[in-house]
């Protein structure tokens, strides 16, 4: 893993700090990038402009638990469904960065399929509208009719939550018991891009300590390090 600069980081030197319409804003397609590529992962922290974006968009500011500081965008390629390489990005907090660069890392050696991977402010802070893009996201302090909990104990809130291909990892709405963004793939079987339990997604999370489905619902997309939001325990 190396710094936007290409230094590269050693461990430990980042410490930081999941309802469709057809309004849906469509990000910016991801450039291809040579097929012979490695993940190449790059790690920095956020831009003035990207903050202030994330402001802009009502999911970063004074009722949120974590500051610009706290978090870093992690820059990785990635293979989407049609076996193309990808450059993508991911918001997370600092101090999971390393972990998060690991696990997509080796999900790009193992050519597990992920559709994209888009900071969620470029669908106006929407989880509802990443979701519906099948959008890989992890930083977003939600909207009030969003959020599943307390914007301080919230996992997304504080950046220690990722959400993997919402379309075939849905999860099931227990405000309004509806599958979002859809219940196509709402059955667990094996598939291109799903999770499994004890699949490899599965595995390579849960050996860095993360924890899969951490609420009472099903939330097949989702993984975080705990609730209330905590540190994610050192591994071994």
């Amino acid at each position: 893993m190396r710094t936007a600069a290409g230094a590269f980081v050693l461990a430990g030197a980042l410490v930081a700090g999941c309802g469709q319409g057809a309004d849906i804003q469509v990000a910016p397609a991801a450039p291809a990038v040579a097929a012979d590529e490695s993940a190449d992962p790059v790690v920095r922290k956020l831009t003035k402009a990207e903050w202030a974006r994330m402001v802009e968009v009502g999911m970063a500011g004074p009722t949120c638990p974590v500051k610009r500081k706290n978090l870093r965008r992690l820059e990785i390629n990635h293979v989407n469904f049609d076996g193309e390489v990808k450059r993508g990005a991911i918001v997370v907090r600092g101090d999971v960065v390393e972990s998060v660069s690991r696990v997509f890392t080796k999900l790009f050696d193992k050519r597990f399929p992920i559709h994209r991977m888009t900071p969620v402010e470029h669908f106006n802070g929407s989880d509802d509208r990443s979701m519906a893009a099948n959008n890989t996201s992890a930083y977003n302090c939600r909207r009030p009719s969003e959020a599943n909990s307390p914007s301080m104990k919230s996992p997304h809130a504080n950046g220690r939550a990722i959400d993997i291909n919402p379309i075939q990892n849905p999860w099931l709405n227990p405000r309004t018991h509806v599958w979002e963004p859809s219940a196509r793939y709402r059955k667990r079987t094996a598939g291109p891009g799903k999770i499994l339990e004890g699949g490899p997604v599965w595995r390579l999370f849960i050996r860095e300590g993360w924890i899969w489905q951490d609420i009472k619902t099903p939330d097949y997309q989702h993984f975080d390090t705990g609730y209330p939001s905590r540190p994610l325990k050192k591994r071994g």
